[in-house]
């Protein structure tokens, strides 16, 4: 996969951090696209050991990144960052392929595909 989303260092600090503090040193991290959100498509990170048939895998700041094939092209460009304030820490994704958000910002819109909206 050539980088269908991008992991910034500060990202890759903050997943190293949750991988220790869930035992889970050894796992790879999903990027997913769900149907659902205000919008029709939300976004989805969890830890993952085992590979389906059409993921895509690369690896950036040692962490294992995997995509699967039909979200591939939702994703393409994806940058996840990890962003502190005074207020509290979180990832944001700036997803080049988003057309519009919802107001809470965890679910979009691509010109190709709309998603199922749900009530937030």
């Amino acid at each position: 996969m050539s980088e269908v989303v991008i992991l910034t260092e500060a990202a890759a600090l903050q997943i190293k951090d949750m991988m220790k503090e869930h035992d889970e040193t050894d796992a790879m991290l999903r990027v997913a696209v769900k149907g659902g959100g205000c919008s029709g498509l939300s976004y989805g990170m969890g830890f993952e050991h085992d590979l389906q048939d059409g993921d895509a895998t690369t690896e950036q700041h040692g962490i294992k990144l995997v995509v699967a094939k039909n979200d591939a092209a939702i994703l393409n460009g994806t940058k996840i960052d990890y962003k502190q304030s005074m207020m509290g820490g979180g990832f944001t994704i700036d997803n080049p392929n988003a057309i519009a958000s919802c107001g809470c910002g965890s679910s979009f819109v691509t010109a190709t595909n709309k998603g199922t909206p749900e009530n937030c």
